[in-house]
């Protein structure tokens, strides 16, 4: 059993059961998720200083593409949110929805929360007018996790949905929607 197997093993274990320790590592999982995203905006910032060169932006195009994506990667965030409320869980791996959600932006991607998320990296990115964002820590922040949902939680989701998630995954993509007709 890999290190990816085992991890998920931990994770379906602490999704499942009841008690204090599944409580408890919620919050400390969603503060060490939005901690590594503060430490990469801030790394960015710091190691944006040391170069003499900056993005070419105006003033009035950074502040409208950098909020446009700020607000429409907030607003999926805050959608999936929404459908995880309902469906009576959250977000964290550690604490989901008992039932598979497969509705709403759920119906169209499977990780809408990471794509709001990675667009309003994206966002930062340019109203900070930083290189390193956009370019080094933003897509390397969508690598990782990409990584860990390929090695543990799609691993995880497959133990406890079974043949329902493995259908789902079939069907919808990890991260870029397929508009039109749906099979």
């Amino acid at each position: 059993m890999g290190l990816g197997d085992r991890w998920a093993e931990t994770v379906y274990r602490i999704a499942t059961t009841k008690g204090r320790r599944k409580i408890l590592l919620t919050p400390l999982g969603l503060i060490f998720w939005f901690g590594l995203s503060v430490l990469l905006v801030f790394a960015s910032l710091a190691l944006d200083g040391l170069l003499p060169v900056r993005l070419p932006f105006f003033a009035p195009v950074s502040l409208s593409l950098g909020w446009l994506l700020v607000v429409l990667g907030g607003s999926l965030c805050l959608g999936t949110v929404y459908s995880f409320s309902k469906a009576r869980g959250s977000p964290v791996p550690l604490n989901p929805p008992q039932k598979l959600v497969t509705t709403g932006l759920y119906s169209r991607v499977r990780n809408p929360m990471l794509v709001g998320w990675f667009i309003m990296l994206f966002g930062l990115g340019i109203l900070l007018h930083s290189i390193f964002l956009i370019f080094i820590f933003t897509p390397l922040f969508i690598l990782l996790n990409a990584l860990y949902l390929k090695n543990v939680e799609e691993k995880e989701m497959e133990k406890k949905f079974g043949q329902d998630y493995l259908n789902y995954k079939k069907s919808v993509p990890m991260f870029i929607p397929r508009f039109g007709r749906r099979s």
